[in-house]
């Protein structure tokens, strides 16, 4: 294993991407078996490479790919994470089953299943079912009749390879554990275990081959478990352009087109689990949102109608935020929806400061709706602007910002400039036109309502009907 793992380091530092390395082997709490190690990569600074940390990764695949006898998984490393395990690659969905040979079986399917799907990339699993095992299996019958109990099999087969203490040598200053075993060169095949010899009843010595066969079966290195079930974590990356949206849908379709049977229970884990969760819950926050926003501008304005006309502009924003993340090539993740969230407060001022001067104009001087609307266009245009170019120039580091961890930051960016941008265009011109809109269908809801019936001393009189308006 070491010398496999120093073959992969020569060729990583060969990148000139690539500044140190830190590699380790053996168990402990990230390796749970000697067949497994890890590594940590620093690049070079991002200004001295051309490309990013997934680029590198990319590159430098095939390069790994040719070194026999062990297989590379890399992933880039997070600014802020929330998985729990650690894993080959950056995505996890997590499989348990009572049963821990039919979660074997199951897992290689779905392993294999996966690995076909253009959306994933380095498909891999914690599963470790093939190991070696070496049973030493007792003929009774021929232990009996030479005098050969099992007691004395055990005790053969622990001082060969149990590491059994038999002396301490004491010294002025230390004191030093006898160990007894084989020599080194007889623990390398199973085969030597039949050359033992165990000591019968009456103090002979006979070969271990005499009364036991010796068998090597396959058996799982490690068992994990989540709660009380064996489990096995399968990991993944996305494939170059591929959205973890897509990727999860593909992982369901691929589970029910190989009939997974119902005892097998999949979830995701970590981030790929936290996007499922803001996926449900993402719509509903938005909804809230809008309706805490439609409350306070139905207080304010006294109107449920104008509040309908103010928030007439968030559906721009959020198509322009969209619209810039594919042509950035971002995906909508959860700092992109952070941005959308900060644009429904930011965007609807420009609504506000039209139709509170409409209202004012409207309510104050008496002037008709289209000569409100009108005047409030015309004197609002500049504030109206400056504060969309101040809150769009404050947003420009997020998106052209370089440098350690900028790549999280980009997504928040592009969307509140692009949602900005696109909001600017349209509402200067779409909202003097709902309001307007919104304004006629009050005025006829109010023209063909019946007026109060007017009370005098002979009682209520003939309720008046207005059909409309003149």
């Amino acid at each position: 294993m070491a010398q496999k793992q120093s073959a992969i380091a020569r060729v990583l530092l060969k990148d000139p991407a690539v500044d140190t390395i830190s590699s380790y082997i053996g168990v402990d709490g990230a390796n749970t078996t000697l067949n497994s190690g890890r590594m940590l990569i620093n690049l070079v600074d991002k200004g001295k490479r051309d490309v990013d940390a997934v680029g590198v990764i990319r590159r430098l695949q095939p390069r790994l790919a040719r070194v026999t006898g062990i297989t590379m998984y890399m992933q880039p490393v997070q600014d802020l994470t929330i998985d729990a395990r650690v894993s080959r690659t950056q995505y996890q969905l997590s499989a348990e089953d009572p049963n821990a040979a039919e979660l074997s079986t199951q897992v290689g399917r779905l392993v294999s299943r996966l690995q076909t799907e253009p959306q994933l990339a380095d498909v891999a699993s914690d599963l470790q079912d093939t190991g070696l095992e070496v049973y030493v299996n007792i003929d009774r019958d021929a232990a009996g009749r030479l005098g050969v109990t099992t007691a004395a099999i055990d005790n053969a087969l622990y001082d060969a390879y149990g590491q059994r203490l038999v002396s301490t040598i004491f010294t002025q200053s230390n004191l030093y554990r006898v160990v007894l075993e084989v020599r080194p060169g007889d623990q390398d095949s199973p085969e030597k275990i039949r050359d033992l010899y165990v000591a019968t009843v009456s103090g002979n010595k006979i070969p271990l081959s005499s009364v036991a066969q010796v068998s090597e079966r396959v058996s799982p290195l490690v068992v994990n478990h989540i709660g009380q079930f064996p489990s096995a974590t399968i990991s993944f990356n996305l494939a170059p352009g591929a959205s973890l949206g897509n990727a999860v849908s593909d992982i369901r379709a691929a589970e029910k087109e190989i009939g997974m049977p119902a005892s097998v229970e999949t979830r995701f884990q970590g981030a790929a689990n936290a996007f499922q969760a803001s996926l449900s819950n993402t719509l509903w926050l938005i909804l809230a949102a809008v309706v805490m926003v439609y409350i306070v501008l139905g207080v304010l304005y006294e109107s449920y109608i104008h509040p309908v006309t103010i928030l007439s502009t968030l559906p721009s924003a959020g198509v322009g935020a969209l619209l810039a993340l594919m042509v950035a090539g971002q995906d909508l993740g959860i700092v992109g929806i952070i941005g959308i969230v900060l644009l429904i407060g930011i965007v609807k001022k420009n609504a506000i400061m039209m139709i509170d001067f409409a209202l004012q104009a409207e309510r104050g001087g008496g002037k008709p709706p289209r000569e409100a609307i009108y005047e409030a266009a015309l004197l609002r245009l500049r504030p109206i602007l400056m504060t969309t170019m101040a809150a769009l120039l404050g947003a420009l580091p997020l998106m052209l910002g370089t440098g350690m961890g900028s790549e999280l930051r980009h997504p928040l960016g592009i969307t509140m400039v692009g949602g900005l941008l696109v909001s600017q265009v349209l509402t200067l011109f779409t909202t003097p036109v709902i309001y307007l809109a919104f304004d006629q269908l009050a005025q006829w809801r109010k023209g063909t309502r019946p007026a109060a019936a007017p009370q005098g001393p002979e009682g209520p009189a003939e309720p008046l009907t207005v059909v409309g308006p003149p």
